[in-house]
């Protein structure tokens, strides 16, 4: 009986608006980090909110015109977490210079953020390189993701120190502080839900090796789907 090995066409049908939008969003990432460095806070906040659109209908095209791609599992996680990386260490630097201090103390809350997103990545590559595939955002990753953003253009718009719009409004030390801990709170809760996932394919290919079933060599499993 000839074996058959199902075989993971990186670029099969990755030709889509879906990853199209995703490079977008990773395109924009030097732009607003530019146009932040360069104080032009207003240009930044915009380009950060298509930043934001972007990640909003890339899902919504995907799904609504069966435009999924393997490329595109890929490419949208990666753009999600280079953007957030991005956004947490600007703010983690501008509020960590703070002579007020308790603004210096709750900068170190933005770290959560990139410790979590690093941790993913590696996990990522990790799981990539033995033949299994990180999962898709759960509904606690898109909401998370979403609450971030939501707070972020906030922060960039209102926040004090780095508010495009501070000479109109300024949030609160207060307000703001809840805020972005409510958005790290919940990217705690979104990192958890990814684990049974992770441990659940850990599982089922160390089964599979021990019943013979996963081709070692090629990081895949012989006959039928990973589960």
């Amino acid at each position: 009986m000839k074996k058959e090995q199902k075989k993971f066409f990186l670029f099969e049908n990755a030709m889509t608006v879906p990853n199209l939008l995703s490079l977008i969003r990773i395109l924009l990432i030097p732009v607003f980090g530019v146009l932040y460095y360069k104080d032009m806070l207003i240009p930044a906040v915009v380009v950060l909110a298509v930043s934001g659109l972007t990640d909003f209908f890339d899902g919504k095209i995907a799904r609504r015109f069966n435009q999924i791609s393997a490329l595109g599992k890929i490419l949208d996680p990666v753009a999600d977490k280079l953007t957030q990386i991005t956004l947490a260490v600007l703010l983690f630097l501008k509020f960590h210079a703070s002579s007020d201090r308790l603004i210096h103390a709750f900068s170190w809350v933005f770290l959560v953020f990139v410790g979590k997103e690093l941790v993913m990545v590696l996990f990522g590559l990790f799981m990539l390189t033995i033949g299994l595939r990180p999962g898709a955002a759960e509904i606690y990753g898109k909401a998370a993701t979403f609450v971030f953003y939501f707070v972020m253009i906030l922060v960039f718009l209102f926040g004090p120190d780095v508010g495009a719009l501070a000479h109109l409004f300024v949030l609160p030390d207060v307000v703001m502080i809840v805020l972005v801990c409510i958005s790290a709170v919940l990217t705690l809760i979104a990192f958890s839900s990814y684990i049974p996932g992770v441990w659940r394919q850990l599982k089922y290919r160390s089964s599979e090796i021990k019943k013979g079933t996963w081709d070692k060599k090629d990081n895949g499993i012989i006959r039928g789907e990973i589960k």
